[in-house]
């Protein structure tokens, strides 16, 4: 069927999805908790904060997608956009060992919030759920990352003595852009962004009782 969505409406749905990739929201986290909870992260140097922020964006976006990237350059998949539910496999397996390790190496430290505790074990849940979904349904990333990343910013202004609301109004309307985007650009149907949704909510609601 031909896709009747005007270009200039493509064009920014594609924008939005690139801008708001699932790879990238453990870093925008990251950078939300910087600006909120600056107290957090006491006893380390400025410059060790961004060294900090470069190494969630080295580990959990930059190798998960040059896996990727290599997947495809090796013909083990057809394109880097994991059109397929077989292809979207191995990078499944190899975001959940990074986002393990990140929710591992959270546990030891101190001078960090304890939100990136619950928010690294919640992103690794549900991407070992979305494994298992995956061999049932094209279940939505994007989808699931925004739903991941709104749940832990409102949970953030529900433990922390923070003004939250600007910042939760703010992951609404990325949340509200990105599932519009996707559904204009992607051929993943309502069902599978609504439940890619309620998975990255109900799985940082899970860690947050289980760490907190």
């Amino acid at each position: 069927m031909e896709n009747t969505t005007p270009a200039l409406l493509r064009y920014i749905g594609n924008f939005i999805s690139y801008i708001v990739h699932p790879l990238f929201i453990p870093t925008y986290f990251f950078l939300y908790l910087m600006q909120v909870l600056p107290y957090e992260f006491v006893g380390i140097t400025e410059w060790q904060l961004t060294l900090r922020l470069f190494s969630v964006f080295w580990l959990t976006a930059f190798f998960p997608a040059f896996a990727v990237f290599l997947m495809w350059r090796l013909k083990l998949s057809d394109s880097i956009f994991l059109r397929t539910q077989k292809e979207r496999i191995i990078p499944y397996v190899i975001t959940m060992f990074f986002y393990w390790w990140m929710y591992y190496l959270s546990r030891n430290f101190t001078d960090q919030p304890l939100a990136l505790k619950f928010f690294y074990f919640g992103i690794f849940i549900a991407s070992a759920l979305g494994l298992i979904i995956n061999n049932f349904m094209k279940i939505s990333l994007h989808a699931m990352g925004v739903g991941g990343f709104l749940t832990a910013v409102i949970l953030v202004g529900l433990y922390y003595s923070v003004d939250n609301a600007i910042w939760t109004l703010l992951a609404i309307i990325i949340t509200a852009l990105v599932m519009s985007a996707r559904m204009i650009v992607s051929d993943h149907s309502k069902q599978e962004l609504i439940l890619g949704f309620f998975i990255g909510l109900l799985t940082q609601v899970m860690a947050y009782f289980w760490v907190i």
